[in-house]
């Protein structure tokens, strides 16, 4: 099959040749062997977006490679890539990621083993979307051998070939299908009908796919356009259950949050939380996705505190308490905070409570020993019933007056103080 072709001579085309791809191209060059630019960085610079990594395809095989930047004395890093047919090379301080022609020759609808090829369309006929399979060669020549700079022209997203049977390749197309058309679409209503059955028709797929995977796509959407619409789309076709989401998310809530607050470059679990209606939804979320202890206790925070509605002459106050008489590090509260004053869409306390520097409290474990607190549990108790009096002093006690507290909080807590000797 013939490919499309054409010349591409643009600013973001130009934009790529660094010193190093440079040298790169010569090496390739002066052993004859065929290199282009591949995949997602081909859609950026069609897209006039200067591509954030730039990925090669080349005729030449890993080993070919290493025997090639072994002669130039050319740096190679990390060989785990090897097995797939990548190679990174290192020049001029960047890292050079090179693989060879490759065909799948077995899928289990999460990984493919791989054979070689130099036939540069069986290599773009196993890749997912038609707007990811297209080649660049180093002198601005595309290569388009299924449709993909029409479709991305006119900002269709498909599969390459039976959409089906990609999907059954790797489940998680399924998520990286919605990623691309959040950022490909202007009409976010607007799918190809046969891909959203072919979708609905595989979606348990998903079920097979590691939490760790699905998180990584979830939280790229959430960082993307048409949230909302994306989300629902994704419910609407059956995925809920098997990326961990509740059975009745709540789809207004996430819009309404998305919407107001898609300026304030919120935490992607910020967004996603709002279609979560109870902590149990979160902690089964958590279960599914494997969050990092920072996001799931991010989670259970906000939907701990989206409702507090505080009618306090200082609407400030109860977050400069929160950080407090929260367990957990100081600093992943205050994010905590900050994400929840995002998800409010509360702007002016937003930008007070950033601008404000949490005091430092005037007591220490040590300090309270010398004053007769036993060591272990009881500091924990006496220091935690202390900071309640400072906080309702608006952190104006100091350490001599919560010292002169300690007996009474004592007594309240019927802890007996130790004899110092």
């Amino acid at each position: 099959k013939v490919p499309f072709t054409m010349k591409i001579d643009t600013p973001e085309f130009r934009g790529i040749f660094s010193p190093g791809l440079q040298t790169l191209l010569d090496i390739f060059e002066r052993h004859k062997y065929e290199i282009r630019v591949a995949g997602g960085a081909v859609r950026d610079i069609l897209l006039g977006k200067h591509p954030k990594d730039v990925d090669f395809a080349t005729t030449a095989t890993p080993d070919q490679m290493k025997e090639m930047f072994t002669e130039d004395d050319v740096r190679m890093l990390n060989m785990k890539g090897e097995k797939h047919g990548t190679i990174t090379a290192r020049i001029d301080n960047e890292n050079f990621e090179v693989t060879t022609l490759r065909i799948d020759v077995t899928t289990d609808g999460r990984h493919a083993d791989v054979m070689f090829t130099t036939d540069w369309e069986l290599d773009a006929n196993r890749r997912d979307l038609t707007i990811n399979s297209m080649f660049l060669g180093v002198d601005g020549t595309l290569y388009d051998y299924f449709g993909g700079y029409e479709d991305l022209k006119n900002r269709r997203v498909l599969f390459v070939g039976n959409a089906k049977k990609r999907i059954q390749e790797d489940y998680l197309r399924i998520l990286r299908y919605f990623r691309f058309f959040a950022r490909i679409t202007e009409k976010p209503e607007f799918h190809d009908e046969d891909t959203i059955v072919a979708i609905k028709d595989n979606v348990e797929g998903l079920g097979r796919i590691s939490g760790e995977r699905i998180w990584q796509e979830l939280s790229k959407i959430c960082s993307g356009n048409y949230v909302g619409s994306i989300i629902q789309k994704i419910i609407e076709v059956g995925a809920a259950p098997y990326i961990g989401l509740p059975k009745d998310p709540n789809i207004n809530e996430l819009k309404c949050v998305w919407e107001r607050g898609k300026n304030l470059n919120m935490h992607p679990l910020t967004v996603l939380v709002s279609v979560l209606n109870s902590e149990q939804e979160m902690m089964t979320f958590h279960a599914r996705c494997k969050f990092s202890t920072f996001e799931r206790e991010l989670g259970l925070f906000i939907i701990k505190h989206r409702n507090n509605d505080c009618k306090s002459d200082n609407p400030l106050r109860p977050y400069q308490n929160l950080i407090f008489k929260t367990d957990g590090k100081l600093s992943d509260t205050r994010a905590h905070i900050i994400e929840l004053l995002k998800y409010k869409a509360d702007l002016a306390l937003l930008h007070e409570f950033k601008t404000w520097e949490p005091p430092k409290f005037p007591l220490n474990g040590n300090l309270l020993k010398e004053h007769g607190v036993p060591a272990g549990k009881p500091i924990g108790r006496v220091m935690k019933e202390l900071k309640l009096h400072w906080i309702e002093t608006d952190f104006k006690m100091n350490q001599d007056e919560l010292i002169e507290l300690l007996p009474k909080v004592m007594e309240e807590l019927n802890i007996k103080t130790q004899s110092m000797n």
